[in-house]
């Protein structure tokens, strides 16, 4: 089995960089920055299992990774699921800004991957505030399709291109805040992941619930993170004996 991990750990991080070596600050910070990643996406729903997290260098730029794997096929995603999908890649650079004031490089394919994400919710899934509207640009005219010539077609205004782009952005940012709450309620667990990853270089999964299970008694989804749910109706309300419980975005 650990032969089978190593080799699927191969294809999808590359090969491990043992020889890369890191000073104690770049080291500190990537295990600040993956220990993020595997905390938040531990912590909300609607996420695939963390199977391992390392900061042992992979394949051609990786520093670490967190390596999460899916209970099974998937061929749809939900809106929640996006969202929380968002808030993990986010995860390593929030987790930089709360302990240093500052942030790295580090988090590029994040952010890259996070706004490629919510630009998607907006343009192609009618996952936002825009309705459900395809907004996405064909690069083929229907017009010019069978005599075989292709040009650029917007299918949408500078206007509302720019309200594509500020929609993208109020995902990220309102992703972000969840993310900076959820470290923050849960930055006993951080600081004790880092250390530990710090020492063993790579924590499995049930490493992982030890360490935040006694950094951090509660519950495991941080309250505040469950997507909202249809409030009941006021007799209804009324009659239930614990009352409606209580979400937010």
């Amino acid at each position: 089995m650990e032969e089978f991990n190593e080799g699927v750990e191969r294809v999808t991080a590359g090969l491990e960089k043992k020889q890369r070596i890191m000073n104690v600050d770049e080291k500190q910070r990537v295990a600040y920055h993956e220990s993020g990643h595997a905390l938040v996406a531990y912590s909300l729903p609607n996420t695939d299992p963390v199977h391992k997290v390392s900061i042992i260098p992979r394949g051609l730029a990786a520093l670490g990774y967190t390596m999460q794997r899916p209970d099974g096929d998937r061929y749809l995603m939900t809106q929640s699921e996006l969202e929380s999908r968002i808030q993990v890649l986010l995860a390593g650079t929030m987790a930089e800004e709360m302990i240093y004031q500052d942030i790295s490089t580090g988090a590029q394919n994040d952010l890259e991957r996070a706004t490629g994400i919510a630009r998607s919710m907006v343009m192609e899934y009618g996952m936002s505030r825009m309705g459900r509207v395809n907004y996405r640009e064909s690069n083929r005219s229907p017009f010019l399709a069978a005599a075989g010539g292709e040009e650029n077609m917007r299918s949408h205004s500078e206007r509302t291109a720019r309200e594509i782009d500020e929609e993208t952005k109020r995902i990220i940012d309102e992703s972000l805040e969840k993310v900076r709450h959820i470290l923050e309620v849960r930055r006993a667990a951080l600081v004790a992941l880092t250390e530990l990853l710090i020492e063993v270089e790579s924590v499995d999964a049930s490493e992982l619930k030890r360490i935040i299970d006694e950094s951090s008694p509660g519950p495991v989804v941080v309250p505040g993170t469950l997507p909202q749910t249809r409030a009941k109706e006021p007799e209804a309300a009324d009659r239930s004996e614990g009352g409606a419980a209580e979400h937010s975005g």
